[in-house]
């Protein structure tokens, strides 16, 4: 634990992001370094708890030693502090940037005071560790023999190659996309985790080994021919190859799908044809690419300059899409909830150490407010036709408010007589979360293997993979699958989680046991 009695000598302050003012004129990352003694006074709040629910089902998914890297930062025991980090979190510059810290909502300090700031001590610590030089590659002594390919270079694929790597297996990753990262290369804007970071992270496990292959989609072309690639062109213009699934699947010892959940859901109202309706990830994409290709935002590309944008959906891509929209210049800013506006403090039925769901401002929110003088999101409004221009574009959204204190017969909610209006927009982006994963990939294996289909590659519900938690094991020997294409779109924190889950089950099914380390 930190000083006995800090948590009631020292209140809780978080490291500051740059002013909204300075941040909006650049895509740089919106933190600030934090002070050593402003850390060091942070961790010494956490308190000898007993039982620390921040390591619990309620708090962090990747079992964290949060008590004793808190401790040791408040020791001034930086190196101690960052191997206790990397024990349990392979990437913690990424959770420690983008995690919105389920830790910290059940942290037991939370029940009488503001919880202590976990993480930006975890982000400190790791950034503490490059400056200092401390991390560097560390490859395997011997290799194992075994050889295990990964489809996706998010954070699933990512963990569970690093691992696997550590064990001494040969791992190579699939990416489809022209950079390696996933969601966190392309679903993140650079403001909020600048691409350098990640590529930084992604060297570092170059050096020990692991090989990794852009620009391969995997899945099963109609003009396949065995064992060769053909090439073929993305929407977006990017040149891939494609390589079949079962070719894959072939050529290695062990396979873990670990491709996300990328079919985005749609708003299916009368108008949806109309140009100048984009998915959120399509646009944060295209956004990101241009940066990193030109250094900033092209004309061509698909852009917010000078445009009525209209955000539908909240959650952490909603606002990384007003923030986006505010750097290109967008002329107004409206965010569409469904929801009702959340309360200030928990309700009963949100009691600790439950994820506190209450209202928030993020970092693009206060953004907008700072622009154009308000909050953008507007709460219980529900979307039910685009507007047309006359030309085929989108003009506006009519919506209607919703009661949700008063269900209907076919709805969880009512509508508010008299309450239509109309919103005048010229740019649509609609971030409504995720189905599940694209089956281009397991669809083919299905049908060429003589295991009965119903088990292999058979989905959930939910379109998901089916695969336990915990053996991650599909129907097929040696097939595995991990992340949000086995549990549904989650945090990173819970895609690292799932990869080093994956890795030790594969390592069992490899060498018939295993040394590596998975949470609970």
């Amino acid at each position: 634990m930190g000083k006995p009695t800090a948590f009631r000598e020292i209140v809780r302050a978080v490291v500051p992001y740059r002013p909204p003012a300075e941040r909006l004129h650049d895509f740089e990352e919106i933190l600030t370094p934090g002070e050593d003694e402003h850390l060091q006074s942070q961790g010494s709040r956490c308190m000898d708890c007993g039982v620390p629910f921040c390591q619990s089902a309620d708090g962090c998914p990747i079992d964290n030693l949060i008590p004793e890297w808190n401790d040791q930062v408040y020791q001034g025991n930086w190196r101690a502090a960052l191997d206790r980090l990397h024990q349990t979190n392979n990437f913690p510059e990424f959770t420690g940037r983008v995690c919105p810290a389920p830790c910290e909502g059940a942290c037991v300090l939370g029940i009488i005071e503001p919880a202590v700031t976990i993480k930006n001590i975890e982000n400190a610590i790791v950034d503490r560790g490059f400056e200092e030089g401390w991390i560097v590659p560390k490859p395997p002594l011997t290799r194992t023999g075994k050889t295990v390919g990964i489809v996706g270079s998010g954070p699933t694929g990512l963990a569970a190659a690093d691992q696997l790597n550590k064990a001494g297996h040969t791992v190579t990753v699939y990416e489809r996309a022209d950079r390696i990262g996933g969601l966190l290369m392309y679903g993140i804007p650079n403001m909020k985790l600048s691409k350098s970071v990640v590529d930084r992270r992604v060297g570092l496990l170059q050096a020990e080994g692991i090989e990794f292959l852009t620009g391969i989609n995997v899945g099963q072309p109609e003009d396949y021919s065995a064992g060769h690639m053909v090439s073929i062109m993305t929407e977006g213009g990017i040149d891939m190859s494609q390589l079949d699934s079962r070719e894959l699947v072939s050529r290695y010892d062990a396979v873990l799908l670990a491709t996300g959940a990328t079919v985005p859901r749609d708003l299916q109202i009368p108008g949806r044809e109309l140009s100048g309706i984009h998915f959120a990830m399509d646009y944060l994409t295209r956004s990101t690419r241009s940066l990193l290709n030109y250094g900033h935002h092209r004309a061509t590309e698909l852009s917010a300059r000078d445009q009525r944008v209209i955000v539908v959906g909240g959650g952490d891509t909603g606002a990384d899409c007003i923030g986006t929209a505010l750097r290109h210049n967008c002329r107004s800013m409206i965010n569409f909830e469904l929801l009702s506006k959340p309360t200030d403090e928990r309700t009963a039925g949100n009691p600790w150490p439950q994820w506190p769901l209450i209202y928030r401002t993020e970092y693009a929110h206060e953004e907008s407010a700072n622009r154009f003088g308000e909050d953008p999101r507007r709460f219980a409004l529900l979307s039910t036709e685009f507007i047309d221009n006359g030309k085929g574009h989108v003009a506006g959204i009519k919506t209607v408010q919703v009661d949700w204190s008063q269900p209907s017969d076919n709805a969880p909610f009512s509508l508010v007589p008299g309450s239509e209006a109309i919103w005048d927009c010229d740019l649509v982006l609609l971030s409504l979360g995720f189905l599940g994963p694209e089956h281009g990939i397991s669809d083919p294996l299905a049908q060429s293997t003589n295991i009965d289909d119903a088990k292999w590659l058979t989905y959930t519900e939910h379109s998901t993979y089916r695969a336990e938690h915990g053996s991650y094991a599909t129907g097929m020997p040696g097939v595995y699958a991990a992340g949000d294409c086995r549990r549904g779109q989650s945090l990173v924190v819970w895609a690292i989680n799932e990869g080093r889950g994956a890795a030790r089950a594969m390592d069992i099914f490899l060498m018939g046991h295993s040394s590596l380390s998975s949470p609970d």
